[in-house]
């Protein structure tokens, strides 16, 4: 185990421990020497995390003090460093900012020896980043989705028909080239997707289908384990 790694198990075994942890039981859990868990210990104390203890005692996290809620090891902040970059291949602007947002939160929050993770720019998400969704907002498909709202779509099909949709828009999938949106077509009287670079506009109606969304996702997932889902015809 990397020492950083170490020093946020450390953290995180004296924060959740009931009583005095000593450094022998840290090694045993972390499969280190015990002259390890002091070096660590002390190097802890000296960024200023108020472990208090010692030697044959065991050690505690001073009362009153509390660490970020978020506290991940390396390889868990290196799935989120690579996540938040694969974002940016969406054509989703909101998603992207947001994105930008979290890693900023995360750099600020976690220990300077693990800030490096963020810092060292040695993670990257290859490929080309998708089109803008143009006429439709995601953002406003992916708060239909929580809020269970039905949206008005004008839509074209891949033979550039047009057509007035009212839909209860269920999931969102992004591909590299566009975006498609899962929902339950009223003209259809079923599950159909629907490519974001195909809408012509998309509008929200204030009509909700509370409690609806659940049931139509597992009737996508067990559309989708026997057929290849169908196009927004």
């Amino acid at each position: 185990m990397r020492k950083a790694s170490r020093l946020f198990e450390i953290i995180q075994i004296v924060r959740l421990a009931r009583q005095l942890v000593t450094a022998a039981m840290m090694a045993e859990r972390l499969e280190v020497t015990v002259r390890s868990v002091y070096r660590d210990i002390a190097a802890l104390q000296a960024m200023r995390v108020p472990i208090e203890g010692g030697r044959g005692i065991g050690y505690v996290l001073r009362p009153g003090f509390d660490l970020p809620p978020l506290m991940f090891s390396i390889e868990e902040m290196e799935a989120i460093v690579l996540s938040l970059a694969l974002l940016e291949r969406t054509g989703d602007t909101e998603l992207k900012q947001a994105a930008k947002r979290v890693s900023d939160k995360i750099a600020g929050a976690v220990p300077p020896p693990l800030r490096q993770t963020f810092d060292a720019n040695a993670l990257h998400a290859w490929g080309f980043a998708a089109p803008s969704a143009g006429a439709v907002d995601l953002a406003l498909v992916r708060r239909a989705i929580r809020d269970e709202e039905k949206l008005d779509l004008s839509y074209r099909d891949e033979l550039g028909r047009a057509s007035e949709r009212l839909i209860r828009p269920i999931a969102l999938i992004y591909y590299a080239e566009t975006a498609n949106i899962v929902a339950w077509c009223e003209l259809r009287q079923a599950i159909r997707n629907f490519r974001s670079d195909r809408i012509r506009d998309c509008r929200a109606t204030g009509v909700r289908f509370k409690g609806e969304g659940d049931r139509l996702r597992q009737i996508w997932v067990n559309g989708w384990e026997t057929n290849a889902p169908a196009a927004g015809d």
